[in-house]
Parts: C-alpha cells; sequence; structure tokens
C-alpha cells in the first residue's frame, strides 16, 4: 500500500479501515463488467436488484464499524439504540422492496468471478 507524506503509524484505525475498503472497492470495480446485458423485459427488476445489491454491501459495511464501535465502547446508549433501529428499519425496507421486484435475497449476492461471491 502506497501512503503519501504520512506513514501508516500516524493514521488512525479508522483512516487505515477507510483506505482498505477504497482499495477493496477499486478492486471490485475493476472486476465488474463493462457492459451489464439485461433483457428489456427484465429492466426494472435487474436495476432493482443492482441497486438493492449496492445497498445491502453498504449496510453490511456500516453495520460492520457500527459493531465495532459497540465493542470499543465508542458509542452512547443513544446511539445505539438509534443504529439499532435504523439497521432493522433499512432490513424491513430492504425485504419489501425485494418482494416488490421479485427478488430473492440469494438475487443479491452477484458472483463478482475470481473473487467470489459480493455478499
Amino acid at each position: 500500500m502506497v501512503l503519501r507524506n504520512v506513514s501508516e503509524r500516524n493514521l488512525s484505525e479508522d483512516d487505515v479501515e477507510a483506505r482498505l475498503l477504497r482499495e477493496e472497492l477499486d478492486e471490485l470495480v475493476r472486476k465488474l463488467p463493462r457492459r451489464i446485458e439485461a433483457d428489456p423485459e427484465k429492466v426494472d427488476s435487474a436495476l432493482a436488484g443492482l441497486v438493492l445489491t449496492v445497498v445491502e454491501f453498504l449496510r453490511q459495511v456500516l453495520e460492520h464499524q457500527a459493531v465495532r464501535r459497540l465493542e470499543q465502547g465508542t458509542l452512547t446508549e443513544e446511539e445505539e439504540e438509534r443504529l439499532g433501529l435504523a439497521f432493522m428499519r433499512l432490513q424491513e425496507r430492504m425485504v419489501e422492496l425485494r418482494e416488490f421486484f421479485g427478488l430473492e435475497e440469494e438475487d443479491l449476492n452477484i458472483d463478482l468471478g475470481p473473487i467470489g461471491r459480493l455478499l
């Protein structure tokens, strides 16, 4: 990993985690196909599946960070409550949207070839 004008020792744990996440996302972008082939009859469902996949991926990243902060004791009780409620509501909404577009949870777990499944 190349760091410009800053040694890794001087970066906070969050900075290092953010940099690693950025590198993982860059790798993911390189692995995704340049063109998406969609059946004109299923464009809505295909696009919804792609959007919901990204939302689910980001939810998992945010949930991982929230758990880490919870374990470190850096959240107030109010923040814990708000985060828990937000994640529950997001999960409920994701189920509703998947059902609306006729998608299963597995439909969001796209295959990224050599690096494996996304979720």
